[in-house]
């Protein structure tokens, strides 16, 4: 059998010694304890940019969904204020003027319900385009059929045969449009 005093005793000079020690591992521990508080610093940080970034998403999507949740109803009651516009279309000024009182009654019943359903549309962000007179936009517009006139520039909504619709900033419907030909350039825009 081994003494095991002596085994103690030849490993003591291998070790460094003992006021070495302890300052070489406590610097090891605080580099050690440095590291990871670097690392964690950057994970902490990285967690908060993505929750604001999440935070924006979120209000972003929110914003939308308010905005465009509508959408597929709106485009559902165009086909309602086109029926209403047509209808009132029909009824000219003097057949309105020469008709019964009770027939008035049924075209301001119209007109008033045409007028409310457009106000309805318009408090949750569907508007009305009206492009007669503009620069024609295929962004908004969506061209029919071009026209000779030579009294506006070539290039200009001429006549709207349906009326577009947008919600937000986004087209909901483009109007149906007839386009001048023919006419003179249109002036270029200044920057």
């Amino acid at each position: 059998m081994s003494d095991p005093n002596a085994e103690r005793a030849e490993a003591t000079p291998a070790e460094a010694t003992p006021s070495e020690t302890p300052e070489r591992d406590a610097f090891a521990v605080i580099e050690a304890l440095n590291a990871e508080n670097s690392q964690l610093k950057d994970r902490i940080l990285r967690t908060l940019a993505e929750m604001e970034n999440l935070r924006r998403r979120t209000e972003r999507e929110v914003a939308d969904a308010k905005t465009y949740g509508v959408t597929s109803f709106a485009r559902d009651m165009l086909s309602v204020v086109d029926n209403l516009s047509r209808a009132l279309e029909h009824a000219p000024a003097e057949a309105r003027a020469a008709a019964e009182p009770q027939i008035q009654s049924v075209i301001e019943g119209v007109e008033l319900t045409a007028r409310d359903l457009e106000a309805a549309l318009g408090r949750h962000g569907v508007k009305k385009l009206d492009p007669k007179g503009q620069k024609f936009d295929p962004n908004f517009h969506q061209a029919i059929f071009e026209a000779p006139d030579e009294t506006v520039p070539s290039g200009t909504v001429s006549q709207v045969v349906q009326t577009g619709w947008t919600i937000g900033d986004r087209v909901l419907r483009p109007a149906m449009v007839g386009i001048s030909k023919g006419g003179p350039k249109a002036a270029p825009k200044e920057g």
